[in-house]
């Protein structure tokens, strides 16, 4: 797996997780169809990114020990995000949304385990601007800000996509700084990586000052 930075740069990875599926708005390894579906119900944005299909997933599956798989996963939203910073300037394209499937195990780790830090560094590098990094475990339920049951995801995922920024900062209350930074968030073009360690150990190392 090759992921390439803003600036031209990348890191050649050491091949825990096996593209599957490269990017698709019907993927065919992973049933999202109905899941989709009733999550129009919680999200307004999402039937018309559908509907246009701007909605796409991307699948890997895990095939290393948890610390590689941790940094591959990070690289790939960092993939992500940056294959659609220019994408969500042009026409419907704060309707965008990229998701990044997780498929397989990790022996003694959970999905949960597996996404939550390179969730956490994710967000709060792109949040400030304007992008917005989620995360979902298979078979979890989950619930909205109003207090609504959200169905359980038939697979674990990461979507990113433009923030919505009068909802989504209510998303961000255990990070108020981070909610701050998403409400007024602008891509004026930056390298988040340019005062930053490329390394994944140097990176999680940040992230924790930011608990």
């Amino acid at each position: 797996m090759t992921v390439a930075h803003a600036d031209g740069a990348s890191w050649n990875t050491a091949g825990a997780l096996r593209l599957i599926e490269p990017r698709s708005t019907r993927p065919t390894t992973v049933d999202v169809v109905s899941y989709t579906e009733r999550m129009t119900a919680h999200c307004p944005y999402l039937a018309p990114s559908l509907e246009r299909d701007m909605t796409t997933w991307t699948v890997y599956r895990v095939e290393g020990e948890a610390d590689a798989v941790e940094a591959e996963l990070f690289q790939a939203g960092v993939q992500a995000a940056e294959w659609l910073r220019p994408l969500i300037h042009r026409s419907h394209g704060l309707l965008r949304c990229e998701n990044i499937v997780v498929m397989g195990d990790v022996p003694g780790t959970t999905h949960r385990t597996l996404v939550t830090w390179p969730h956490w560094v994710l967000k709060h590098l792109y949040g400030p601007l304007g992008l917005m990094f989620g995360k979902f475990c298979a078979g979890e339920e989950e619930t909205s800000t109003a207090g609504r049951r959200i169905p359980a995801a038939p697979v674990s995922f990461l979507p990113v996509r433009a923030a919505v920024r009068r909802r989504d900062p209510r998303l961000l209350r255990a990070t108020p700084d981070l909610a701050a930074a998403l409400a007024v968030g602008e891509d004026d073009g930056r390298d988040v990586f340019a005062h930053l360690p490329r390394d994944w150990k140097d990176l999680r190392t940040w992230a924790r000052g930011l608990l």
